[in-house]
């Protein structure tokens, strides 16, 4: 994923409310929203690198740990990090938060209104 400093990238579970709801208050930012689903926008592992990177996260830290697909194949395992990209690039549906990227900054947006820190 590319980002510029006029656009948002945010890439969400369109499932679930709250990241509606975030989409919908990027779209109020007055930025170009470029919106990217999980499961229909499948991201390579070079993708996901480059949001790490950004977020300055482990790809651990993104997971949604009570998920039930984490629980029964992924919780106590240990991976190296080609595993874990995998993991993210295979189960995005294991992602707890839609991540926001504009320019070189990303960020978890934890709550819907999170975008606004980073627009």
């Amino acid at each position: 994923m590319k980002s510029y400093q006029k656009e948002l990238l945010i890439y969400y579970n369109p499932s679930l409310s709250a990241d509606r709801k975030t989409i919908a208050h990027a779209k109020g930012t007055g930025h170009k929203v470029i919106s990217y689903e999980h499961g229909k926008s499948r991201s390579t592992t070079t993708s996901w690198k480059l949001l790490l990177k950004s977020l300055g996260k482990h790809p651990k830290d993104l997971l949604n740990k009570a998920h039930p697909y984490y629980q029964a194949n992924i919780r106590g395992k240990e991976f190296n990090m080609h595993g874990w990209l995998n993991i993210l690039q295979n189960n995005p549906d294991l992602i707890r938060h839609p991540i926001a990227m504009k320019g070189t900054k990303a960020i978890l947006c934890k709550t819907p209104t999170d975008i606004y820190k980073i627009a």
